[in-house]
């Protein structure tokens, strides 16, 4: 709807145009002053206002249907509406994923102005997540809701598998947010694989990665969100901590197991005591080793990045010219590229971009070490969970992990009318 009112807009115009050129003002002077006109344009005020709204209202809407009355419908609904509003109306362009770029960006530099709409949209999500848990992954995010609605079928991966990819969420955050202090580039908007399709068009490569993403969904749930998300891996901090958890049932669990096999994104543990139990002391000892090693590991990493920041700041545009210019003012050739015309054309001053090559350098140094820490943290901090196993009798969500897309609440016999023994008659 929005694109053809800025087609008719346009069209109006050129038709404005045209007419003024058919029909050009008289050749004489009446002393009357032709107004200026001005073309109106689409409110985009409002429409963040719209945005805003319709985020609180979706989120608002998973949180009842997961906390209050355990249904799925409005889930179903709302990925429908997230799709087709953010998704392919908004183009995917009002997005909570990004958004923590900005947020970056304008804690590190004073001089970049944060719209309060960008800031909204980074905030809520996290608000929610603290009250209700990953309410916003439900299916409010278009990235998530798109995955939601295509799958179908859900094999599950192995934990070795599932550990190894979840750690890659929280190093495509550290060098997102790396990348955006340094102002470098915002990578996560840059390699949005499903900005394309809701654009139709775009990169064929990410493109073609969008739809392998969603032909996977279709097996497996929800990759993008579990092994991809930076966002995700963020939210799923505070929703650890949540305050009104997601639950299961208001019943006793009976352990039958089928809550766990429909869960598409493995959020939901068996018993502990089901499984062969480790002898306490061993456990306790790998779990200090641990502790030992991660300082190591966290100074391990912080100098490995520093040591390749050097590499690492060839992203920067800047960097990259300064290079150009300090190879060409050393063996000057005919031809120009297009970035080294323009800086020649606006005169740009050669000492001024060797003072700011070497301050990109050192803030790349600085936040390439800081960079390199958190790795090391995060690679320790999962080793120490796998090592970390917490007594279950019965079968229980992980908050961290659930993105609250309440298909187990329909396979659990206890939240039918009856409990097992309406399971019991129906088979």
């Amino acid at each position: 709807m929005k694109k053809i009112v800025y087609t008719i807009i346009s069209l109006f115009a050129v038709a404005a145009a045209s007419a003024q050129a058919r029909f050009p003002q008289p050749d004489f002077h009446s002393g009357y002053e032709y107004p200026n006109v001005y073309m109106p344009v689409a409110n985009q005020a409002l429409w963040q206002v719209m945005d805003i709204a319709l985020l609180v209202a979706l989120m608002s809407l998973v949180a009842w249907a997961v906390i209050k009355k355990r249904t799925r419908k409005p889930i179903i609904w709302t990925s429908i509406i997230s799709v087709a509003y953010f998704g392919f109306f908004r183009n995917g362009c009002v997005c909570s994923v990004g958004s923590v770029q900005n947020v970056t960006l304008a804690l590190a530099d004073s001089t970049y102005i944060l719209p309060i709409s960008v800031l909204l949209l980074f905030i809520l999500p996290i608000i929610f997540a603290f009250l209700f848990g990953r309410v916003f992954c439900a299916g409010v995010c278009p990235l998530g809701a798109l995955q939601e609605l295509v799958n179908v079928k859900n094999y599950r991966l192995s934990k070795a598998v599932t550990t190894v990819l979840g750690v890659i969420p929280w190093l495509y955050l550290i060098f997102a947010l790396l990348f955006a202090v340094t102002r470098t580039s915002f990578i996560i908007c840059q390699y949005d694989p499903f900005v394309g399709i809701f654009r139709l068009g775009g990169s064929i490569g990410l493109i073609t990665f969008g739809v392998l993403l969603l032909i996977a969904s279709i097996f497996t749930g929800r990759p993008f969100c579990r092994f991809i998300c930076p966002y995700g891996a963020l939210l799923s901090l505070f929703s650890r901590v949540s305050i009104w958890k997601i639950k299961l049932t208001s019943k006793e669990c009976i352990n039958c197991e089928l809550c766990h096999d429909a869960c598409p994104v493995d959020a939901i543990k068996p018993p502990y005591d089901n499984k062969v139990k480790e002898d306490r002391l061993i456990g306790v000892k790998r779990i200090i080793n641990y502790f030992v090693i991660l300082p190591l590991m966290v100074v391990a990493c912080a100098f490995l990045m520093r040591s390749v920041s050097e590499k690492l700041a060839n992203a920067n545009k800047d960097v990259r010219l300064y290079k150009e210019v300090i190879a060409f003012e050393a063996n000057p050739t005919n031809t120009l590229t297009l970035e080294l015309e323009a800086f020649y054309k606006n005169e740009g001053n050669v000492e001024e971009l060797i003072a700011l090559h070497e301050k990109i350098q050192s803030e790349f140094k600085l936040y390439s070490t800081i960079a390199g820490g958190l790795i090391g943290l995060v690679l320790g901090i999962t080793l120490i969970g796998l090592s970390l196993k917490r007594k279950r009798e019965t079968y229980e969500i992980e908050d961290a992990e659930c993105v609250a897309c309440a298909k187990c609440f329909s396979y659990c016999p206890q939240n039918m009318d009856g409990g097992i023994n309406s399971l019991i008659a129906k088979k």
